[in-house]
């Protein structure tokens, strides 16, 4: 098997930070009491998690009794979007975007079979929604916009401050999937101005299997199930005690590093889109500037973008066709779909996403394994005669 020397899929998921883990060791072993439980271990777990939800907290600009804690992104958004709505309980006007994650997709989908009007804003060329589309989109039954913060797939990010401002004013409920964007570019809550806000703790250097969700006071929300008064009785269950630790400490760091971050990976990203730009027939898919600082998506006419994943991997390099949720699916993006791509340069797209640990020599080295795997490709393609 071809050890991985270069991992550039950070948006799919990133390793767990040495600091994280440290925290996370004691609660996997000897502090192992339920933070529910009133005698000395439970009360030690419940000091662990309530320093967990002050961390998160004073990351994104919140109060601590905003912070809600869940299994990821996918169980924040669900609970965010169908317990609000629950909680409603009238079968009102709902608008999202047609470049959202599935995540909340596939959520609008059966929100609309169950009766629900359902608006998807449509996209410009770069994966941006037009702020004009959504003033008009608004009815006088809309109850909830849900708008990601950065798109999972391209990079861009969405004017959630402007959206966030317009549903205010409206008296209208914003929920936003900010999975890909906390940790990794400033982002406090009061700017933005989300009612509903999710995350997950692998995309900054957390652990697996755990992520939350910020719900604005004032906000109610129904339990989607029933078993526990944990996290308010919205996510009842165990809490995660490790993970939370772990969650804490990852964004804290995380959101500490932001502004060297932000420089290091922009510099990269820039180097690497001008040096892949050089290649021909190769398309920059998202906004070149408006995008996140270490996603690079460019798509690579005339080859397929999982032939060029497998000949990478040969490589040592590890990459991505997209969003790791859709993998194994031969549909090509909905997100490149919706941005004006046709089938065949939307099949040949490929995501690099940088993280901590990548160097410029990384960079140098993916971009000098990149060129002549594209060119023998291509050669090889059945469609090479269009070039």
């Amino acid at each position: 098997m071809e050890e991985t020397k270069v991992y550039m899929d950070h948006a799919a998921t990133s390793f767990l930070r040495e600091e994280a883990l440290q925290e996370m060791l004691p609660y996997l072993k000897e502090e192992y009491g339920n933070p529910s439980s009133i005698y000395t271990l439970g009360r030690q777990a419940r000091k662990a998690v309530d320093l967990a939800r002050e961390r998160t907290a004073k990351a994104i600009g919140a109060q601590e009794d905003e912070i809600y804690f869940t299994s990821g992104g996918t169980e924040a958004n669900n609970i965010s979007i169908r317990g609000f709505l629950k909680h409603y309980g009238e079968k009102g006007h709902v608008i999202t975007s047609a470049v959202e994650h599935h995540a909340v997709l596939d959520v609008c989908e059966e929100l609309s079979e169950e009766g629900y009007d359902v608006t998807y804003l449509p996209v410009d060329e770069y994966g941006l929604i037009n702020m004009e589309d959504l003033q008009k989109a608004i009815k006088e039954d809309t109850i909830l916009i849900t708008i990601m913060t950065a798109n999972n797939e391209v990079g861009t990010i969405q004017p959630v401050e402007e959206v966030g401002a317009l549903a205010r004013e409206k008296g209208i409920i914003f929920h936003t999937d900010a999975v890909q964007a906390v940790g990794h570019i400033p982002l406090d809550i009061n700017e933005v101005k989300a009612d509903m806000l999710s995350f997950s703790a692998h995309k900054f250097n957390g652990p697996k299997g755990v992520g939350g969700m910020y719900i604005r006071k004032g906000v109610k929300l129904a339990p989607l199930y029933r078993g526990g008064a944990q996290e308010k009785k919205v996510r009842p269950g165990t809490e995660n005690v490790p993970g939370i630790i772990g969650l804490g400490k990852a964004l804290e760091l995380a959101v500490e590093e932001i502004p060297e971050k932000m420089d290091q990976y922009i510099h990269m990203r820039d180097k690497f889109i001008e040096e892949l730009q050089s290649i021909d027939h190769v398309i920059l898919n998202g906004h070149p500037t408006r995008r996140l600082p270490n996603n690079i998506n460019v798509s690579f006419e005339f080859i397929e973008g999982e032939s060029l994943l497998l000949a990478l991997d040969m490589e040592g390099i590890a990459a991505s066709s997209g969003s790791a949720c859709t993998s194994g699916t031969l549909d090509p993006s909905h997100v490149l779909l919706a941005m004006g791509l046709d089938h065949q340069t939307a099949h040949g797209s490929i995501r690099f996403s940088l993280g901590k640990g990548n160097t410029s020599e990384d960079v140098e080295y993916v971009l000098e394994k990149v060129k002549p795997v594209v060119e023998r490709l291509r050669h090889m393609s059945a469609v090479n005669h269009r070039i």
